[in-house]
């Protein structure tokens, strides 16, 4: 075998991803408060980036209304396309705080109810050290021996304090334990018997479980008297606590998208309310077109300069390539819009892809973690492209649709005969719909709907 050396030219194709090309791609799938952020980082690390004044942003936009009280055109001004939100005027910007509440937290609402009563200094001390380590379903976890030894007091003073604050509302607050919660509660609305007692303290797991008959079979009582004891435990709250703000629990959704109904049109909004509109700083500009300064000058403001075009850009692109997946999205579930969830039809990101002319991936970024403001509230914008099946007619329904329907049968049927995964598959059937009993049980799970045996009354 002979071998031989020698040179060969050959042409490769490959995809390289450039620095700017990831940021883009990243700037695409940000969500609007992530979008801020990078903003703000970016401006922070490029000096050549800067906030655009009101004075450039009316010279950009071009869309000052010369007569404030007249109402905005709306035809005129989407068609031109090149600004996909409302005309943002100086002192009339959106802000969503507006529409938010401030909620009081347990510890605030616990504390006011502690400053009307007469306490001494050290009852007070205790009663707030209480107050502040009860845990976010509001049980006091704590030993009395631990705080006594903090606070340099006895522990039948503790005791005797977190007593007191049982007394407080929410019902339950300050227990140490779910069963001393529930107990709190029964007592306090006079409802507290020693079958019930004995009902919290041994059988909660099988309550759980909806072991009705076990629990009847063990205290010897009727099922159905069982089941309406069961029922008043069902009724009463296992975290008092839950239900109170907390100073870092709240969590605001910021819609990237607004769909408003305007006369029979739909209209989409980009959210770009609170976005800096961004500009070149004209000094640095200034210095690159004049050339006076030295090589390593001019390559880090060029390089800083390129930086901020692509970024410019990159966010351009983003709510370009946003308004045309949502406002595919919104002719595709038009009836969605009118008439809720229960009308959504299926469809895949590859369908939206090949209509707006971009890949698939570019759509499913788009979509990632972002949400959309409808006139029939506010959603995920993956929930505008649900899976589905066909009807007997051949037509697309959705898994959403189903599970509506699923929800509306379970709803009305016989509480003391309710029906089977199978008798929900057969019931769909009727409505022409082909559902396997795998399916529904599936469909059942995810909307919380418990199966039959445990749906059913005595």
């Amino acid at each position: 075998m002979n071998f031989k050396q020698g040179l060969n030219i050959t042409q490769n194709q490959k995809l390289i991803m450039t620095p700017e090309l990831k940021q883009a791609i990243n700037v695409l799938q940000l969500p609007i408060a992530e979008l801020n952020s990078f903003i703000d980082q970016q401006l922070m690390e490029n000096p050549v980036l800067e906030i655009a004044d009101e004075n450039q942003k009316a010279q950009k936009d071009n869309q000052k209304d010369e007569d404030k009280k007249n109402e905005v055109d709306w035809a005129e001004y989407f068609h031109d396309g090149r600004d996909f939100g409302f005309p943002k005027e100086k002192g009339d910007q959106v802000l969503f705080e507006r529409f938010t509440t401030s909620d009081v937290t347990l510890k605030e609402y616990l504390e006011k109810q502690l400053s009307l009563y007469n306490l001494s200094m050290q009852e007070f001390r205790i009663a707030q050290y209480i107050i502040g380590n009860l845990d976010e379903r509001g049980y006091f976890l704590c030993s009395f021996k631990d705080v006594a030894n903090i606070l340099n007091t006895s522990s039948e003073k503790v005791e005797e304090t977190l007593s007191m604050i049982q007394d407080f509302e929410p019902l339950g607050i300050g227990a140490r334990s779910l069963e001393e919660c529930l107990e709190i509660q029964l007592k306090k609305k006079g409802l507290l018997t020693n079958e019930l007692r004995f009902l919290i303290y041994n059988y909660l797991n099988d309550i759980g479980k909806g072991n009705l008959k076990k629990i009847a079979k063990d205290l010897g009582t009727c099922i159905e008297t069982t089941q309406q004891m069961i029922d008043v435990i069902r009724n009463l709250n296992p975290k008092p606590g839950a239900n109170y703000g907390s100073i870092n629990g709240n969590r605001y959704i910021e819609p990237d998208v607004i769909v408003e109904k305007v006369g029979k049109e739909y209209y989409i909004i980009v959210n770009e309310s609170n976005v800096p509109g961004l500009v070149i700083n004209s000094f640095y500009k200034k210095i690159l077109n004049e050339g006076t300064q030295d090589k390593k000058t001019e390559s880090f403001i060029e390089n800083n300069f390129n930086k901020a075009i692509w970024l410019i850009r990159s966010i351009e692109q983003r709510r370009a390539t946003l308004y045309k997946v949502v406002s595919n999205l919104s002719e595709h579930q038009r009836e969605f819009l009118e008439k809720g969830s229960k009308y959504l039809v299926p469809l895949t990101l590859k369908d939206v892809a090949l209509q707006v002319n971009v890949h698939e991936s570019t759509v499913s970024r788009v979509v990632a973690n972002k949400y959309i403001q409808t006139p029939q509230g506010l959603f995920p914008l993956k929930h505008l492209f649900p899976g589905g099946l066909k009807n007997v007619q051949g037509e697309n329904i959705s898994a959403t649709s189903i599970k509506k329907i699923i929800e509306d049968i379970v709803a009305s049927e016989n509480e003391k005969d309710p029906y089977s995964d199978s008798k929900l598959s057969e019931l769909l059937k009727e409505k022409g719909l082909e559902v396997a009993r795998r399916t529904v049980a599936k469909y059942r799970e995810e909307l919380g709907i418990l199966v039959s045996s445990k749906r059913k009354r005595y």
